[in-house]
């Protein structure tokens, strides 16, 4: 059997001979020793055909098709071209790396591709010694050729991402839960810190960011007076609580604080707000993200746990390619595995415990509604991913679905079937479709009467504006203005002739 080792490199395909294969196969180890001394390597391997690029574009689409698994026409007319034909003498076998180019090679030629056993260490020498193998090509060159096409090949994947779009919502979630446990903790710093001034503080704000502007706004608790009981019930909400928060200040057991100190607190309560309003701007920037991207997902499960559901599969792409079961227990892969080795009961469900439809089911139906509700979100995924135009009227059929299944299980209706449900959301769809385009038109129409009347409002200026050049006349010739008086007298002449009639 022969073997043929097929290269790619960024200026061209290569084709090799390995000599003796039987021998090289069997010894494997002395070949993973032998790939880094070139005169050991080439008594192996033997140049049979070299065939370049033309430019760096036709590079690019072949590198672009290899990675995909299609055979490219160049790369076929090439083996066409030097790869000999099996015949009754002798078998012929392809070696190269992507097995996905393999199984392409084999539907198109009929020619046995190997990609395992000793051909990975043959490739591995033949990229190392590449510059000496092929005349005329020198290691400078290779390099060049090597950055060039990579540096294009990385460019076109970064501008043809197809998951571009949504690691804007893979990045925002994770800011929001890095916020979180960053204002949690600065939370927890500053009442510890504030309590030696005033530890009654604390059991009566209990929520953190009203906590930090409580401190910034009360400070020193002995300059605490009536005055600012008006500020402090707008913080709070509440005039009972005001009332108690300036009673407890004139008689709380903390001790005094120096305004060194004091400025200090107040500056991280600063930061903390700062921190707190930020993670609102974040918050609300997501959820115009989800509106845009996955409205239909978002409006089933809520923003947050889509954007989570999103990231942890690493793009919508992903989740919609996900199976509903997978769907289910995504988050909860842990728990899973675990699961699975101690032979024990599955989790039900993984981020999908986040959502408020688990915690109002029943603990007997806590599992089948998980299962339903995952149902739900792999469809609404997959109509953001795959549907030319986002709306958000599949996502509020698909969540008054689950409504109605949590009602049909607590002993309510029996809900109606999917077809029914999808094919009335299908028509408002459409509706919808339509208005958008009928609005289009009339605002094309619109567009193009004001351009007609513009067109008429600066004709009508122009014309007296002619009359006016006509009526001024330039100064006439000699002949002209002969013409001229002879007009003139006649006129002259009858105004004579009225005058000696009177």
């Amino acid at each position: 059997m022969d073997l043929y080792v097929l290269y790619e490199h960024a200026a061209g395909y290569s084709l090799f001979r390995v000599k003796e294969f039987e021998d090289v196969g069997a010894l494997l180890p002395q070949v993973e020793a032998s790939v880094t001394d070139f005169g050991k390597f080439s008594s192996v391997v033997k140049l049979v055909g070299f065939t370049p690029f033309k430019t760096a574009v036709v590079a690019l689409e072949n590198i672009n098709s290899i990675s995909e698994g299609v055979l490219p026409d160049e790369l076929k007319l090439f083996l066409e071209t030097y790869l000999p034909q099996s015949s009754k003498k002798g078998k012929v076998t392809l070696g190269l790396i992507e097995p996905k180019l393999a199984s392409a090679i084999t539907e198109a030629l009929n020619t046995k591709c190997l990609h395992t056993g000793v051909v990975p260490e043959i490739t591995r020498g033949i990229r190392a010694h590449f510059h000496n193998l092929v005349k005329g090509f020198t290691l400078q060159t290779s390099g060049k050729a090597q950055l060039g096409l990579g540096h294009s090949y990385s460019r076109a994947k970064v501008k043809f991402n197809v998951n571009r779009v949504d690691n804007m919502i893979i990045q925002s979630i994770a800011l929001l839960d890095q916020l979180d446990k960053d204002i949690n903790t600065f939370s927890m710093r500053i009442k510890e810190w504030y309590s030696y001034h005033f530890p009654e503080l604390v059991k009566v704000v209990t929520d953190n960011y009203m906590y930090a502007r409580a401190v910034q706004l009360i400070k020193n608790r002995k300059e605490l007076s009536e005055e600012n009981l008006p500020e402090l019930e707008e913080l709070v909400q509440d005039a009972s609580k005001a009332e108690l928060i300036l009673k407890l200040a004139r008689c709380s057991m903390g001790m005094d604080i120096s305004t060194l100190d004091l400025a200090n607190i107040e500056l991280f309560a600063q930061r903390v707000v700062s921190l707190a309003e930020y993670r609102k701007s974040t918050s609300h920037y997501l959820n115009n993200k989800m509106d845009a991207i996955a409205p239909n997902l978002g409006t089933v499960i809520g923003d947050q746990i889509g954007a989570r559901l999103i990231s942890h599969a690493g793009s919508l792409t992903n989740l919609a390619k996900y199976p509903s079961s997978t769907l289910q227990i995504l988050g909860a892969e842990k728990a899973l595995f675990r699961a699975l080795r101690t032979r024990s009961n599955t989790p039900k469900y993984g981020l999908l415990f986040h959502s408020t439809y688990i915690g109002r089911a029943l603990p007997q139906h806590k599992g089948r509604i998980s299962r339903y509700i995952a149902s739900k979100c792999s469809i609404a995924a997959r109509l953001d991913c795959f549907s030319d135009l986002p709306s958000k009227i599949y996502g509020t059929k698909l969540k008054q679905q689950i409504e109605d299944r949590l009602s049909f299980l607590k002993g309510g209706e029996k809900p109606a079937t999917n077809i029914s449900v999808m094919e009335e959301a299908l028509a408002e769809v459409s509706v919808e479709a339509e208005k958008k385009k009928n609005k289009k038109k009339k605002k094309k129409k619109k567009s193009s009467v004001n351009g007609v009347n513009g067109n008429a409002e600066n004709g009508e200026a122009e014309t007296p504006k002619a009359k006016k050049r006509k009526s001024v006349a330039p100064e006439p010739e000699n002949g002209e203005a002969e013409n001229g008086n002879a007009e003139v007298s006649p006129k002259k002449k009858k105004k004579k002739s009225k005058v000696a009639a009177e």
